[in-house]
């Protein structure tokens, strides 16, 4: 079913048997990258002088000075004005921010249920906040956003199929060990985008990571948005090798 919606595919088949992206038009414009190992895949907010990163561009130019290649990059998470996370953020197994369990006050990250994106190098999960919180999972990099967009194959009961905000959105799904990274290429309600990782992803779970600012970057696709500045991000790259 997924083959039929696609316009566009890139396959790393050979070259990057765990990373493969593709644009699709049906049955809403998005960009996806869907990862499988999980070892070259992180989480990234500041440099060595504790500045952070903002850009694609310089989070790549870090990543090179470290003989990696960046294939793919996305904003991971909301964040405070001083691009802090606003919740949970685990980098390298160090925890810079804890858990936010706050369910009350404004804003899209406190829409309930929302969640943690959590993985380390053998397995990924994507739960509600309360679940993350009851379970013993080994995190080695973890991101906390909100809402959920899909609990355990439905989708989040706040949202209206009629609903008339419009946005441009990016998440992330879970399925069968994969993680889908999306973002939507026109502007999309809450429902619109849970549906197209329930039904056309077919993830049981995913979470909103963002709106507005939502970026991607692929390098195979030839994306670099950069018109905002970021705060967490997350980075799949590969090592090269360097003289």
């Amino acid at each position: 079913m997924l083959g039929s919606l696609l316009i566009f595919s890139i396959s790393f088949a050979q070259a990057h048997p765990k990373i493969q992206s593709w644009r699709s038009e049906k049955p809403i414009q998005a960009a996806v990258v869907e990862v499988r190992d999980l070892k070259n895949l992180g989480l990234y907010l500041y440099d060595k002088k504790h500045s952070p990163y903002l850009s694609f561009t310089q989070l790549n130019a870090a990543l090179r000075k470290k003989c990696r290649s960046m294939q793919f990059a996305m904003n991971a998470g909301m964040f405070q004005a001083d691009y802090s996370p606003v919740g949970l953020y685990i980098e390298n197994g160090i925890q810079q921010r804890p858990l936010n369990t706050a369910k009350r006050g404004f804003g899209n990250f406190l829409i309930q249920p929302n969640g943690v994106l959590a993985w380390n190098s053998s397995q990924a999960v994507i739960q509600t906040t309360d679940h993350y919180r009851l379970s013993s999972f080994k995190a080695k990099y973890a991101t906390q956003s909100g809402p959920m967009l899909v609990i355990d194959g439905k989708i989040n009961d706040k949202f209206l199929p009629d609903a008339s905000s419009y946005k441009i959105r990016n998440g992330a799904g879970i399925q069968n060990h994969k993680l889908y990274f999306v973002i939507s290429l026109e502007p999309v309600t809450f429902y619109q985008f849970a549906a197209y990782f329930k039904d056309t992803l077919k993830t049981g779970n995913a979470l909103y990571l963002d709106g507005s600012i939502s970026s991607m970057y692929a390098a195979d696709l030839n994306m670099n948005d950069a018109a905002r500045d970021l705060g967490p991000m997350v980075a799949y790259s590969e090592p090269l090798t360097c003289k």
